[in-house]
């Protein structure tokens, strides 16, 4: 598992597996998820992160990017 966040446009992403991703679907506002070629989720993008999820951020370490 693989999870980054950048705090530019704060935008979390977590990524179980590094299938390729076959398909994208905004599932609410600013919650995308990703799937594999047989309907799997493999990753989440979490927009606007640090109002979404108060606290996450901060409890474990997760890369910095766009630096």
């Amino acid at each position: 598992m693989k999870s980054a966040y950048d705090a530019k446009v704060d935008a979390l992403y977590i990524r179980w597996t590094d299938t390729k991703i076959a398909e994208s679907d905004e599932i609410s506002e600013g919650v995308i998820l990703d799937y594999d070629l047989e309907g799997n989720v493999i990753g989440i993008e979490v927009l606007n992160a640090s109002r979404k999820i108060k606290g996450l951020l901060n409890k474990h370490e997760l890369i910095e990017i766009g630096k």
